[in-house]
């Protein structure tokens, strides 16, 4: 119910985390999130801060809106954020870790889905599929990522 991504970029961590800290960012990286917006007069990436994410699910049609809370944001280091489900039960949540390299910096991005027996029936029935639509979009993510960076 978890996976992670590295990837390494030659630019430093603090630039790297500029852009993916920055949630209006998250529609030119992400082929599955499609925009996403601050909520509650936030307006930069603080832990608590909440914004909501338009999703097109699969890239095949279902289009949603989630709301996420960050739970990380150390600047040039770490960036996450959980996506919230009814009640603000906490779903999944995904995490940039910036690590510095001599002429960089290693990227990785992660999700963890949340044990609750929902999420576990779920993993057990479309948990393959999933988890490779997930690797896929994290480095593809990562990857327009480091275009722009480098």
């Amino acid at each position: 119910m978890q996976d992670s991504v590295t990837v390494r970029m030659a630019a430093p961590a603090e630039k790297i985390w500029n852009l993916v800290s920055d949630i209006t960012n998250t529609g030119k990286f992400s082929p599955e999130t499609i925009a996403a917006e601050w909520l509650g007069g936030a307006t930069e990436p603080a832990v608590g801060a909440k914004f909501r994410g338009r999703v097109n699910r699969n890239g095949w049609g279902l289009k949603y809106w989630t709301v996420c809370r960050i739970i990380a944001a150390d600047p040039g280091r770490e960036f996450a954020f959980t996506v919230l489900g009814p009640g603000g039960m906490p779903i999944n949540t995904w995490r940039y870790r910036l690590e510095p390299i001599d002429g960089g910096t290693d990227v990785t991005e992660s999700f963890h889905l949340h044990p609750s027996l929902p999420l576990r029936l779920y993993w057990l029935i479309a948990g393959r599929a999933r988890g490779r639509t997930n690797n896929k979009g994290m480095r593809e993510t990562l990857e327009r990522i480091k275009a722009v960076v480098e």
